[in-house]
């Protein structure tokens, strides 16, 4: 199917007035949070810090009533409120704030996730980075970034070699063990490491600034967005194995084939 029958087949007109009316709704939602004097957060998990905020929960609210309103016969499936059946067979999936640790902290990287699935995969998404006024979409025939600098074509670097690439994750404490010393492994061989961009590195992936973004322990609202965004940019998205990877787990996000490849030899122990 090509992107013209994809397109007509789940009305991307419609898809994109929507995905857009979401985003604008949890920029003001959690906006109001930000930076805001007395914020706290609760813990959601009895080992480490994982935390939720009040800009988390209205963030999701303001899209679930926004779905309410356009399409109410679409699911969702958000971080915070889990999922809303529907009957349309498409699936959005959102994390209404991915990087609620940086937002905690004041900066400015963390973002709003919004992906729309099908039975086989994400097909569309958004990365939105309220703060900084950046939105980068992809899927259905969509590749753009829009922020202060205007409008412009997502587009990946494309292929080039591990000595020469540049590579992001959020945590230096990447999964297992064992995933510490596969990613440390591609750590080495690359020009330059990163951390601590959530969302963003994807994001700058698609837009052409950085050749790979490696993680582990995702969840799929971490990632169906990314996903879309980066594939319609020309990117690649796998898992370690080289598998799909929206149901989230071991991520490795490339800006080309040949970095893709010599990285993924490397995670898997054969390089």
């Amino acid at each position: 199917m090509d992107i013209d029958d994809t397109e007509k087949t789940v009305g991307s007109d419609d898809i994109f007035a929507t995905a857009h009316a979401m985003a604008d709704a949890a920029r003001v939602a959690v906006l109001e949070h930000f930076r805001a004097e007395g914020l706290t957060a609760q813990n959601k998990t009895a080992t480490g810090f994982d935390p939720v905020t009040a800009a988390d929960r209205a963030a999701e609210r303001a899209i679930l009533d926004i779905l309410q309103d356009r399409r109410p016969h679409d699911a969702l499936f958000g971080e915070e409120f889990g999922a809303r059946p529907g009957t349309s067979g498409l699936t959005w999936v959102v994390d209404p704030i991915d990087g609620t640790r940086a937002f905690l902290s004041g900066a400015p990287t963390w973002g709003v996730l919004i992906a729309l699935r099908d039975a086989d995969g994400p097909i569309y998404g958004i990365i939105d980075q309220p703060y900084i006024n950046e939105r980068f979409e992809g899927g259905l025939g969509r590749a753009r970034l829009v922020g202060p600098q205007g409008e412009r074509r997502l587009k990946v670097r494309g292929d080039r070699p591990l000595a020469q690439s540049i590579l992001f994750s959020t945590f230096p404490e990447v999964g297992t063990a064992q995933e510490r010393a596969g990613f440390m492994r591609v750590a080495e061989a690359v020009q330059l490491v990163r951390y601590g961009m959530d969302c963003y590195a994807y994001a700058l992936l698609a837009a052409g600034q950085i050749d790979l973004v490696i993680e582990a322990g995702l969840n799929s609202y971490d990632i169906q967005a990314p996903i879309a965004v980066i594939k319609a940019a020309g990117g690649i998205v796998t898992d370690w194995e080289g598998g799909p990877a929206h149901e989230g787990g071991r991520v490795l996000a490339a800006a080309g084939r040949q970095q893709h490849a010599e990285a993924l030899a490397l995670l898997q122990g054969i390089g």
